[in-house]
């Protein structure tokens, strides 16, 4: 890296604490609880901070409302399996404005995007016809 693009990494992370207080409180206010991985992560500044930041301006996108983001955060969490963040999620979408049935709905889209990974890996094993 160029020494000037270094110095500007330096003099960024060197706000680190702050940014990352920052980051927590509106992440604890746009979603009602701290996520726990937060808790950990905060344990390394530099990560923390730089992943946050990506992660705070990627799920809050000015393309989308806040509610259709927590939609998507919900059917992506379904689809990871991620319990915890659904529970989050969930209650995010709520706070927002989603419907339990807008919500149920992103449930099922999520499951059905599911399938197909577990049928076509299960059907390729399948033994042939005799």
């Amino acid at each position: 890296m160029k020494d000037q693009n270094q110095q500007i990494v330096s003099d960024f992370l060197s706000h680190r604490e702050d940014i990352s207080d920052d980051i927590m409180a509106d992440v604890e206010t746009m979603l009602g609880v701290m996520p726990f991985i937060f808790k950990v992560l905060r344990e390394r500044p530099d990560t923390f901070m730089l992943a946050t930041l990506a992660d705070y301006k990627t799920g809050r996108p000015d393309q989308l409302s806040p509610k259709t983001a927590e939609l998507v955060a919900i059917a992506a969490a379904a689809g990871a399996g991620a319990e915890s963040c659904l529970k989050v999620h969930i209650k995010a979408a709520q706070k927002e404005g989603a419907t339990r049935d807008e919500i149920l709905d992103t449930i099922m889209i999520a499951a059905m995007m599911g399938k197909p990974k577990i049928l076509a890996s299960a059907l390729r094993q399948l033994p042939d016809k005799e």
